[in-house]
């Protein structure tokens, strides 16, 4: 059982990152998120900006390594896995992992917007051509 689970919405910091290791492959990703922190002494609007790292083991994680890219939208259902360990200093050190456990594609950030536009071009500019032979 998983104790604690949590789903994100955010956008892609940067590209996804694909490890692949022995026969395993894995890909890790930071989700950032806008949220209001109450307004200034000018009375201007503050935002907090939270960023969290994922991890999507295998086929997942390799979708999201080919199809995501920076500032596209994730919605993310993740796991919450605690780690813990002893540093150089012999102090003991605690962090968290989230693991992916189901992902869906929100909004195009703007990579992905001007591949799609790019795609489109070269799509027009063949059709064109081909309208060309055959109307010769």
């Amino acid at each position: 059982m998983n104790s604690f689970t949590l789903t994100a919405v955010g956008n892609l910091a940067r590209n996804p990152e694909l490890v692949s290791k022995a026969d395993k492959s894995y890909a890790r990703f930071c989700l950032v998120g806008n949220d209001y922190a109450g307004k200034d002494e000018e009375g201007v609007a503050r935002e907090v900006v939270t960023s969290l790292w994922f991890v999507a083991f295998g086929a997942m994680g390799e979708a999201i390594a080919r199809n995501a890219r920076k500032g596209d939208q994730l919605i993310v259902d993740a796991r919450v896995r605690s780690s813990n360990w002893t540093d150089e200093q012999g102090e003991k050190k605690y962090d968290h992992s989230f693991i992916v456990q189901g992902f869906r594609f929100g909004a195009p950030g703007k990579a992905k917007r001007e591949e799609r536009e790019a795609q489109k071009s070269e799509e027009s500019m063949r059709g064109a051509s081909v309208h060309a032979v055959n109307d010769a």
